[in-house]
């Protein structure tokens, strides 16, 4: 693991963590953030492949 990798880890294990606070303020459930979670996957997904179908 380089230098790179590692300053990534924990730049987005504190992304992490600023996600889990705002849910845990919100009083969101587990169960609606991985549901949430799982949308934003599936748009990125969405516009990576239509990104690659009109390249």
């Amino acid at each position: 693991m380089n230098e790179y990798q590692i300053v990534s880890l924990i730049s987005l294990t504190g992304f992490l963590i600023l996600i889990a606070a705002g849910f845990a303020n919100r009083d969101v459930s587990w169960r609606k953030g991985l549901f949430m979670a799982g949308a934003w996957a599936g748009i990125f997904a969405i516009v990576i492949l239509v990104i690659d179908i009109v390249s």
